[in-house]
């Protein structure tokens, strides 16, 4: 098989389906799979993710994949829960995670009128990662998660609800995305052809 372009991690987690549309409407071709031979060999990685924690984590973990993923040199992206997965740890059913980013994914704690999970629109802030090249600052994304990243060294945009958090890290050849950007209209549309360009 030729080098994909763009390989989408196949694990136990939802909404992969609409980020390889999200692709085809950028003309990319993808292929999903947990074949080692095949992500190594690719060119560009997308781990996506709608599930909890620890049944992705495990998931992971059957197919070796937690121990491959940080071996990869290729640029990565990771969004939602494919985000949180990179972190050293989850406070969702106590998960240890892959560790590529130093921070712990910790639940959204409130005593006010907020809804957790979030859910809806709302901006990324403060950009210094080339995925926002050509966005204006304060730019919405579409988010849906109850756990979240807080700000860490890797923090390369902002979001804020309840307090501000990390919208978007990035280590190395590594970037993580809170929000969804397949289904973030235009903005995240833009998100993927930065990626696509690295």
């Amino acid at each position: 098989m030729n080098s994909p372009e763009v390989a989408i991690l196949k694990y136990n987690a939802g909404n992969i389906r609409s980020v390889m549309i999200a692709l085809e409407r950028l003309g990319v071709k993808s292929v999903l799979t947990d074949d080692p031979d095949i992500l190594i060999k690719a060119e560009r990685i997308i781990f996506p993710g709608v599930g909890e924690a620890g049944t992705a984590m495990k998931s992971l973990k059957e197919k070796g994949l937690d121990q491959l993923i940080p071996t990869l040199k290729q640029p990565f992206l990771g969004t939602c829960v494919g985000m949180q997965l990179l972190c050293k740890s989850s406070e969702e059913s106590h998960t240890e995670c892959i560790g590529i980013f130093d921070v712990e994914v910790i639940k959204f704690r409130t005593d006010g009128p907020e809804k957790i999970p979030q859910t809806g629109w709302n901006s990324i802030q403060n950009y210094r990662t080339p995925l926002c090249n050509g966005l204006g600052n304060g730019s919405y994304v579409y988010y849906n998660h109850g756990y979240y990243a807080p700000l860490c060294a890797d923090t390369v945009a902002e979001t804020d609800y309840i307090q501000p958090y990390s919208a978007i890290l990035q280590k190395d050849n590594f970037f993580a995305c809170q929000f969804h950007s397949e289904i973030s209209g235009k903005v995240g549309e833009q998100i993927f052809k930065n990626f696509l360009s690295l």
